[in-house]
């Protein structure tokens, strides 16, 4: 048998490599050639002395409070040793083997490290396989020498590393193993663990670590099967994704919040809009986007499919593949072939992933890498939603007592929870918004109840929390439903709620001081449109107000919540009609019920005056040659489009209509009629200014007879007779036939007219020819298009 120390005395030193010699602490370099110690890789060894031991550790210098991963024996003389970095040798390769009976892969290199103890000479040496390590020790003297192994007082497979003690003068033993969550575990050790967290350890037979279990996106059912169990939290402008990392949303758009490319027909998404302030954006609804149907999840718990709302209760609903419920903590979505639900309860949304382990997650609630750009969804946003806005910060809120309130979350019974779900993200997220918008709204409870529900998810049941806190597990604001330009808040003085105006929308309002839209001025209307949240935020009750007329009251839409004011012509509402100069004004006025003009009042009074103004209408032309039974005409005078028509009878009953084959005999009498359609005759009478009478299709030819001039009968010619001339919206003559001596037969009539307002105007030619019988008529008026638009507004 080959003795030892002759057998380690033909090792052959690596080339290029020095002995280093240590008498003091030092640091040995061993990097070319490393050594794995129970399954930690070292490629240094920190050498120091003390009055009975050597040690030699691989992480740091011996510290007997905190050991570390250390071999330890007894001191050499003088304090000295020796160290160097041996090539490998095929035969002794094979004596490792045989001495160790487990070591597999092939020995690269060794450390050898010599010292003298008494009249013993001792040589130890670490032996690098690759993921396998051995360790030999020799001695040639008398005595016995001893040398430990320690791994920080870790477990190794029930076995402390601090109590395995090598105590030979000659021998080998295997320095392998594999370590995973501070336990060292040897060489072809299987280790299942319990099936309740579905993990398992396996350091197989040439130390390599082998492990299984649950992801980071996963937890153990309980039988050994790992399945998804993320949450993504999404409330007021943050994104807390299921890794837990943070995301801001500083715009006002839709966004992806998820998607996995195992369902591809399946889309979550959060559409982000302002309340209060315009720099502050909140998530304010949730859609489903479903094999082409959108299922939205909105503020109040109301609930749409595409454009119908649906009634759901707390018992599930079935649609397009969505189980829907709602209890009053909000609403729950689950799509249960791929087991993802969704709750939203107005304010906060909650995604919770308990699918197959392997699901991946997309949008901002996945761990993506894409910009918000590209999970923004035009699709659903408003056109100018990525614009930003600044505000004067808010003096009244105190950032430090809102730092404590969120710090709760790292109090009981809140901390029983944060081991399983981190709440830096989620105090984050409170104090950035809390030290930026004040805590109304129920904004002081919402990101403890968003953790809350979190923590449920873990079966964390937190109990006491809602009391400690002074919050409710139910949902704010449920079943009150808000127009598109509101959300709900609650009121400052009684804590009741209400629909508040959008900060954007109303922006545009309060830079004119206005309560609602210009007036809107159509063929034969007027309105004026109130909007129903501004009402409210000056504490002005709509169904107090009413029009010229009490009998003319607002009307709400149920859906926007504007409130409109209008008259027509069938409804005047007690409109006054004026004219000034060149322009003819309607007006009215929204006014308080029992409005008072006395000095003082202690009732809120209103008084918003609204008008149309349009230019008065121009004269107009008309052309009609005797033979052609009848012309109409479509007339636009100023703000009035009407249709004339002009027709020519043969008796005074106005029945027998001038044909084209018609015989007329010379001083034979005509009945014309000047008929408009499309005016108002209450507001408006048509005029007739003149008529004549020429022999060819211009008005302006030559020659002319007069029949009617400034709305009177020509006195020259006796037989023209006015019967009814700016009465109605029509106007009647006649005349006795003629026909041009000289010319042609044909006789083409001109008439020039006007449109006169009835109100304030006597619209009748004043003539000096005896009264004619005339005829009444219905009246109207049709403005279409204002020559401008004049709101006053007084409160």
């Amino acid at each position: 048998m080959l003795c030892p120390l002759l057998f380690l005395s033909a090792f052959i030193v690596l080339a290029g490599a020095q002995q280093q010699t240590v008498t003091q602490p030092s640091v040995v370099d061993i990097s070319s050639c490393p050594i794995t110690y129970y399954g930690q890789k070292y490629g240094k060894l920190y050498v120091n002395f003390t009055r009975r031991d050597i040690m030699m550790c691989f992480d740091k210098f011996y510290d007997p409070r905190n050991e570390g991963d250390c071999i330890m024996g007894s001191s050499p003389d003088k304090r000295r040793a020796y160290f160097n970095i041996v090539q490998a040798n095929s035969v002794l390769e094979r004596w490792v083997k045989i001495k160790t009976q487990t070591i597999q892969n092939s020995l690269r290199c060794s450390v050898q490290i010599t010292m003298q103890i008494g009249s013993s000479s001792i040589s130890l040496h670490l032996f690098n396989f690759g993921t396998e390590a051995a360790m030999f020790l020799e001695a040639d003297g008398i005595g016995l020498v001893a040398f430990y192994t320690r791994v920080s007082d870790v477990l190794i497979n029930k076995v402390e590393v601090n109590n395995i003690v090598y105590k030979s003068q000659n021998d080998t033993i295997d320095i392998s193993g594999c370590r995973h969550s501070d336990t060292v575990y040897k060489p072809g050790t299987v280790v299942n663990s319990d099936p309740q967290i579905c993990s398992s350890v396996t350091c197989s037979e040439t130390a390599t670590l082998q492990t299984s279990g649950c992801g980071p996106l996963e937890h153990c059912q309980g039988n050994g099967i790992c399945v998804l169990a993320s949450t993504c939290t999404v409330t007021g402008p943050t994104v807390i994704d299921v890794q837990g990392h943070m995301n801001s949303i500083q715009d006002h758009c839709a966004y992806s919040l998820f998607s996995t490319p195992s369902l591809p027909d399946f889309l979550v998404l959060g559409n982000f809009r302002d309340r209060r302030r315009k720099d502050v954006s909140f998530l304010d609804s949730v859609t489903l986007r479903v094999d082409g149907h959108d299922i939205h999840l909105e503020q109040g718990g109301r609930v749409q499919l595409d454009d119908s709302t649906l009634t759901l209760s707390s018992s599930s609903q079935l649609v397009h593949g969505v189980q829907l419920s709602k209890d009053q903590t909000g609403v729950t979505a689950e799509l249960t072939n791929l087991k993802i639900s969704v709750f939203f309860d107005g304010d906060t949304a909650q995604i919770v992933l308990k699918g197959p382990a392997g699901s991946s997650v997309e949008g901002l609630c996945g761990n993506s890498s894409s910009s918000l750009s590209d999970l923004r969804l035009s699709e659903y946003s408003s056109t100018s939603c990525e614009m930003q806005y600044s505000e004067t910060a808010d003096s009244t809120i105190d950032c430090n007592s809102v730092t404590e309130r969120c710090n709760l979350l790292k109090e009981a019974p809140f901390s029983s929870c944060n081991t399983d779900i981190d709440p830096e993200p989620y105090i984050t997220a409170c104090t950035d918004t809390l030290c930026k918008y004040p805590a109304v709204d129920g904004l002081n409870c919402q990101f403890l109840k968003a953790y809350a529900r979190a923590c449920s998810q873990y079966n964390h049941t937190l109990d006491g929390w809602t009391s400690k806190t002074g919050c409710s597990s139910e949902a704010f604001c449920q079943d009150r439903t808000c127009s598109d330009h509101e959300f709900c808040g609650e009121k400052m003085v009684s804590g009741d709620t209400r629909c508040f105006c959008r900060a954007i929308f109303a922006s545009k309002y309060q830079a004119n001081n206005s309560l609602g839209d210009a007036t809107v001025c159509k063929e034969n209307s007027a309105s004026l449109t109130l909007v129903g949240c501004l009402l409210e935020d000056k504490d002005i009750n709509y169904s107090a107000l009413q029009l010229n007329d009490p009998t003319c009251r607002g009307r709400v839409d149920k859906l926007t919540h504007m409130v409109t004011f209008s008259f027509n012509s069938s409804k005047r509402c007690g409109t006054v009609v004026t004219t000034n100069n060149s322009y003819i004004i309607y007006k009215n006025t929204i006014r308080s019920q029992n409005y008072s003009s006395d000095v003082i009042t202690r009732k809120d009074q209103v008084q918003i005056d609204f008008s149309c103004v349009y230019s008065q209408p121009n004269i107009n032309t008309a052309t009609f040659r005797i033979r052609d039974w009848s012309v109409a005409q479509c007339i636009t005078s100023g703000a009035w489009n009407y249709t004339l028509t002009i027709k020519a009878y043969t008796d005074a009953g106005r029945t027998q209509l001038v044909e084209w084959n018609s015989e007329l005999q010379l001083n034979e009498k005509i009945w014309m009629v000047l008929k408009t359609d499309g005016l108002d005759g209450s507001m408006v009478s048509v005029v007739t200014d003149s008529c004549w009478a020429t022999d060819k299709a211009s008005p302006t030819s030559s020659p002319r007879h007069d029949l009617i001039i400034n709305g009177c009968a020509n006195p020259a010619d006796p037989t023209v007779q006015v019967e009814e001339n700016g009465l109605a919206t029509s106007a009647y003559f006649s005349f006795n036939m003629f026909r041009f001596t000289g010319g042609s037969s044909d006789i083409f009539l001109h008439c020039q007219l006007h449109l006169c307002p009835k109100q304030g105007n006597n619209c009748i030619p004043t003539c000096n020819t005896p009264a004619r019988v005339r005829r009444s008529a219905s009246l109207a008026y049709e403005p279409e298009a204002p020559a401008f638009i004049s709101v006053s507004w007084t409160y």
